[in-house]
């Protein structure tokens, strides 16, 4: 069933390097990862900025993304030499759609088990959200969840997203508890950013304007049973050694420069996990 509408009175307030949180420690800032990657060189320069401009730190969220903390403002904005500082990193892609950069993805997909490799799906998608003008205004809350199907993430409350029934072949997730098409994998990304482009149609704008798939006052698109091989499910990524990399716990989500200089030696891929880690490549421990 439909849940009845939410009334907002204001639009969200998510942070972004453009667009800085007040804190009481002083600006803070959220950067998005699409499905967690970054690189070791990325979170190398990412460190420096925090050391140079901020509390010295890197803090993660639940959504596998980065935050800095401490960092200087002037009228509510970062100054311009620190949001060039954080472009260097490589990871501020597009200033016009940093906010709606919101794409989590089963962390080992790619690397080890699940039915199908989401990397290049998600790297679609994030390309493809990027160049549509009209999805810059999505709110800083949407969020897209993709599960390869080991179900890791398959219950986790999402606004679109899908689940691989196998190699090639995908169910699109509508609303936390809607279903769409089942499609191609290669469509599937193509099929989201459709389907995000007429939830701004049918959301209309202002400050009362729903920010998510669950608030809207009629279905973004017609229901579709759910696939019986969506019904899978597996616990949180455990740390420690999982098949070809170490899930590494970062403690309250707080990556220290010390931390951070010992993940870089990991690289040169990376990826954040939704459960306050880091997936490294081998199977040593840091040291």
């Amino acid at each position: 069933m439909h849940e009845e509408p939410v009334t907002r009175t204001r639009g969200d307030l998510c942070p972004g390097a453009l667009r800085p949180w007040a804190a009481s420690d002083g600006a803070l800032v959220r950067l998005r990862l699409a499905g967690g990657r970054l690189t070791s060189e990325s979170l190398a320069a990412l460190s420096e900025v925090a050391t140079s401009h901020g509390d010295g730190n890197i803090h993660l969220t639940r959504r596998a993304n980065v935050q800095l903390r401490g960092l200087p403002s002037q009228d509510g904005a970062l100054p311009e030499f620190v949001i060039e500082a954080i472009e260097g990193t490589g990871l501020l892609p597009s200033r016009s759609h940093e906010l709606v950069r919101n794409f989590l993805a089963s962390p080992m997909t790619g690397l080890a088990g699940g039915r199908c490799d989401l990397r290049p799906v998600v790297a679609a998608l994030d390309s493809l959200v990027c160049a549509h003008p009209d999805l810059r205004e999505l709110p800083g809350r949407f969020l897209f969840v993709m599960d390869d199907g080991r179900g890791d993430l398959v219950d986790r409350p999402t606004d679109l997203g899908l689940v691989a029934l196998d190699e090639t072949t995908v169910q699109l997730r509508i609303g936390s508890d809607g279903w769409g098409s089942v499609l191609s994998l290669r469509d599937a990304s193509q099929a989201l950013v459709d389907l995000a482009v007429e939830l701004m149609r049918m959301r209309g704008d202002g400050p009362s304007a729903p920010w998510h798939v669950d608030e809207l006052p009629e279905p973004l698109a017609d229901p579709e049973p759910r696939d019986e091989r969506t019904r899978v499910t597996s616990p949180a990524l455990p740390y420690g050694v999982n098949g070809p990399v170490v899930h590494v716990p970062v403690p309250n989500g707080v990556i220290s420069p010390e931390l951070a200089a010992d993940l870089v030696m990991h690289g040169p891929e990376l990826v954040v996990t939704p459960w306050h880690g880091v997936l490294v490549e081998g199977k040593g421990g840091l040291r």
